[in-house]
């Protein structure tokens, strides 16, 4: 039988490169911030990195309301049996 050939994502050294690019890319714009005007409708937006804390708890507080409601939502493994 053949041998499946390694795709981009199996190999590990591309793994590292990919997020290594990734904090590159992440660093670059987080620096960036401190240099761009923004238009703030309310003073807090004025903040460096308001945007990237603001995203940040917004992921983790959707994530934790999931994690709550699974508790509500969860069936027995027979259920649709």
């Amino acid at each position: 039988m053949k041998q499946k050939e390694l795709d981009t994502f199996d190999k590990p050294r591309n793994i590292r490169i990919m997020i290594g690019v990734f904090f590159v890319f992440l660093v670059v714009l987080l620096v960036l911030d401190y240099f761009i005007h923004k238009h703030a409708y309310f003073p807090c937006e004025g903040a460096p990195q308001f945007f990237a804390a603001y995203g940040f708890v917004s992921c983790v507080v959707v994530i934790t309301i999931a994690k709550i409601l699974r508790f509500f939502t969860k069936r027995d493994e027979t259920y649709y049996d």
